[in-house]
C-alpha cells in the first residue's frame, strides 16, 4: 500500500492510501481515474524525522521519503520536496538541515517530569496532575 497527500496552496488538505498496482501512476489514478483532481504527492508512513522506520519500530537504513509522514495540516515544502508539521510556536525553528521537525528555544528537560511549552516566558513549565504536589 502507499499514501498520497492531497496539496492545495502548500497545505496538505487529505492523505489517502492506494494499491501499490496503483502508486506506480498516482497522482493520475487520484485525479483523473477517481476524479478526485488536484495534485497528489506520494509520503511514507515508515518516515519521520527523516528517518526510515521498520514494522518493528526502529530504524531500519530505508530511503526516508519526503522528510516525514504527511498528516492533514502539514506544509509541503516544494523546494526541497519535503512534508513538516505546522509550526507549534512562534519562537520555535524548523531543523531543515536535519530532520525537518520544529525545535524550541530551549531543549525539553530531561528530569523525568512532564512538561508544557509556554510560548509567554518561552520556557518550560511543569504539568501538575491532578492529585499530585
Amino acid at each position: 500500500m502507499a499514501h498520497f497527500a492531497k496539496i492545495e496552496n502548500n497545505t496538505v488538505t487529505q492523505v489517502l492510501v492506494v494499491s501499490d498496482a496503483d502508486a506506480v501512476n498516482g497522482q493520475g489514478f487520484l485525479a483523473n481515474t477517481l476524479g478526485l483532481g488536484g495534485t497528489w504527492i506520494q509520503t511514507s508512513y515508515n518516515t519521520r524525522g527523516n528517518v526510515h522506520y521498520g514494522s518493528d519500530g526502529n530504524p531500519d537504513g530505508g530511503v526516508a521519503l519526503r522528510g516525514n509522514y504527511a498528516g492533514v495540516g502539514y506544509v509541503y515544502d516544494s523546494t526541497n520536496d519535503v512534508f513538516y508539521p505546522p509550526q507549534p510556536y512562534p519562537s520555535w525553528t524548523i531543523s531543515a538541515a536535519t530532520n525537518w521537525l520544529w525545535t524550541a528555544p530551549v531543549p525539553y528537560p530531561t528530569d523525568g517530569k512532564t512538561y508544557s511549552w509556554n510560548e509567554a516566558t518561552t520556557s518550560w513549565v511543569v504539568v501538575s496532575l491532578s492529585g499530585t504536589p
